[in-house]
């Protein structure tokens, strides 16, 4: 059985596609931090993280993307950027994609930026 936060990221997958881009890895793990998808969307490298939140009373799910989180996520992007021998090779991107337990999706492109 998925985790809930599982079934979220499915469900932005499922989204992202859509919208075309197209899925590079799922769950990337590394001693800097986790990503929950790395996509492409055309020429980007995009690297999403995705927040579920079942209510909104303490704010929505894209918020919860604290400073602290996106110097973990940008430091695993920039591990598995220089793992694929892609940085400063390809364009890149930070998009935060929130869901809400009533389906609702907010998909920011370019939440933040590195450094």
């Amino acid at each position: 059985m998925q985790t809930i936060g599982s079934q979220a990221e499915s469900k932005a997958l499922a989204f992202l596609k859509t919208q075309g881009l197209k899925l590079l890895e799922r769950n990337f793990r590394c001693k800097l931090g986790e990503i929950d998808l790395i996509m492409q969307d055309k020429d980007f490298t995009v690297f999403v993280e995705v927040k579920y939140r079942k209510i909104i009373n303490f704010g929505e799910p894209v918020e919860t993307v604290t400073k602290s989180k996106q110097r973990k996520i940008i430091k695993a992007a920039t591990f598995y950027l220089q793992q694929k021998d892609l940085f400063d090779k390809v364009p890149c991107r930070f998009d935060v994609v929130g869901i809400l337990d009533d389906g609702q999706i907010n998909w920011i492109k370019d939440a933040f930026i590195m450094g």
